[in-house]
C-alpha cells in the first residue's frame, strides 16, 4: 500500500506575512511620495510673475518666511536644507527675484542661492555735462530702491567725478553702487590722460573744474577746444571767466571752488589742450552757432545782431 502525505502549506503560509509586508511598504512609499511631491512642488496658488525681493542682510530664515508668506514655497525647513546644500545661510544673495512660472522649492533654493534673478539689467545712459541733480533725478525714475535724497547728500564730493557712459544696473542697486561704478569708470577712463594733464602744468582738479564748465557752454566738438583756450586766457590775464554755466565765475577770479558738472572726455581733453586764439569773448546765438570777439565792443555788436 502506498504511503500518503497530506499536501504541505507552510510554503503557502510563509508567503503571505511577505506579501503583506511588500504592500505596506507600497503603500507607505507611495504616501512618501505624494507628501514630498506635497511638500516640495509649487503652492497650487503661487504667484506667477512676481517679482520677490531680498533685502541686503536678510538671513536665511526671514527668507523663508517671506518665501511661505507669499506663497511661493510650501515648505520652510525643506528650503532652507536646499538652501544649505546650494551655498549656505552666507549664499543668500540680495536682489529681485522674478518668478514668471511655478518653480519646485529646490529650484527656489537654487536660484535664490546662486544669484539667478531672471531679471534684465536696468541701462541707464548718463549724457556727458549732467550734473548729481540730473543724475539723481534719471536714476530714481529707473531704480525702484534709489533714493534721490541719499544720493544727493553721498555724491556732492564726486561732482565732475562721475563719467558719463551707458551703465547697467540692477533693479536693487542703491546709491552707492551707483556712484562707485561711474567713479570707477572716471578714473578708469581718465587716468591715461595724467601724463597729458601733468605736461600741461595743471592739476588734474582745476582740468576737471574747466572741463565741466566747456562741457555746459559748449555746443559740442565744433568749439569745445576755441571756447577751452578762451576762459584759460581770461584766467592768465586776471580777467573773471564770467561764464554763464557758473555763475559764481561773475563774482570772482578763476576757476569755480568745484566742478559744475560731470564732464566727458572730448571736454576732458579740450581743457588739457585749448586751442590758442586771438578772441577773448564768444556767445551762442538762437540756433546755436558761435560768434567770437576779439574785443568787448565787438562782442556787444555781437548782443544787439544775434540776441536782440
Amino acid at each position: 500500500m502506498e504511503n500518503f502525505s497530506p499536501p504541505n502549506d507552510l510554503g503557502t503560509l510563509d508567503a503571505k506575512p511577505k506579501i503583506k509586508k511588500i504592500y505596506v511598504y507600497l503603500i507607505l512609499s507611495f504616501f512618501i511620495f505624494v507628501i514630498l511631491y506635497f511638500i516640495l512642488s509649487a503652492p497650487s496658488d503661487f504667484p506667477k510673475g512676481k517679482i520677490f525681493n531680498i533685502e541686503q542682510g536678510s538671513s536665511l530664515r526671514q527668507v523663508s518666511f517671506d518665501l511661505k508668506s507669499q506663497k511661493i514655497i510650501r515648505s520652510r525647513a525643506f528650503f532652507e536644507i536646499f538652501a544649505i546644500l546650494y551655498g549656505g545661510d552666507k549664499r543668500i544673495i540680495s536682489a529681485d527675484y522674478l518668478f514668471e512660472d511655478r518653480i519646485s522649492v529646490l529650484e527656489v533654493a537654487r536660484r535664490i542661492s546662486r544669484g539667478e534673478r531672471h531679471l534684465a539689467p536696468v541701462k541707464l545712459t548718463i549724457p556727458e555735462g549732467f550734473n548729481i541733480s540730473d543724475i539723481a533725478e534719471l536714476a530714481s525714475s529707473k531704480l525702484t530702491y534709489f533714493n534721490k535724497e541719499n544720493f544727493l547728500l553721498s555724491a556732492q564730493s564726486y561732482e565732475g567725478y562721475l563719467f558719463p557712459d551707458t551703465y547697467f544696473f540692477f533693479t536693487t542697486a542703491y546709491e552707492g553702487d551707483i556712484i562707485k561704478s561711474l567713479n570707477d569708470n572716471f578714473i578708469k577712463k581718465v587716468s591715461i590722460l595724467d601724463k597729458d594733464i601733468i605736461k600741461s602744468g595743471k592739476s588734474r582738479e582745476d582740468i576737471i573744474k574747466m572741463a565741466s564748465i566747456i562741457e555746459r557752454e559748449s555746443k559740442g566738438d565744433t568749439d569745445r577746444d576755441m571756447i577751452s583756450g578762451i576762459l584759460w586766457k581770461r584766467i592768465s590775464i586776471k580777467m573773471p571767466l564770467q561764464a554763464d554755466a557758473a555763475p559764481e565765475t561773475y563774482q570772482k577770479l578763476g576757476l569755480p571752488k568745484k566742478p559744475i558738472a560731470n564732464p566727458g572726455l572730448p571736454a576732458i581733453k579740450a581743457a588739457i589742450y585749448p586751442k590758442p586764439s586771438s578772441y577773448l569773448y564768444y556767445l551762442h546765438d538762437k540756433n546755436g552757432f558761435i560768434h567770437y570777439a576779439k574785443t568787448f565792443s565787438e562782442h556787444r555788436q555781437n548782443i544787439l545782431k544775434y540776441l536782440k
